[in-house]
């Protein structure tokens, strides 16, 4: 398996758990009063959008050829980093 392969494979498994981290804190909200799930409304959609970004970065590499995907990747890994920022930031408000 090439090292494109592997990175595709690793960014995807992990979107994969924020995208079910995602869908409990969805869960969660519902059981909120109004207040509460309004703003975890507005984080889910936040977060939901950085999901779907580095989604569209993760088809991009798998697209990407040999010769650049390298260039991809630099983009991939900051919407990652981006990615996990924000979840890490906002998991702690919904517990």
């Amino acid at each position: 398996m090439s090292d494109k392969e592997l990175y595709t494979q690793k960014f995807q498994a992990r979107v994969d758990e924020w995208k079910a981290e995602v869908d409990k804190l969805r869960a969660k909200a519902v059981g909120a009063d109004a207040d509460a799930q309004l703003e975890m409304n507005d984080s889910l959609r936040d977060l939901e959008g950085k999901v779907a970004e580095i989604s569209g970065k993760i088809e991009e590499l798998k697209a990407a050829g040999e010769e650049n995907w390298e260039h991809l990747k630099a983009s991939a890994e900051a919407s990652f980093q981006s990615l996990s920022s924000a979840i890490s930031d906002k998991l702690p408000k919904f517990r």
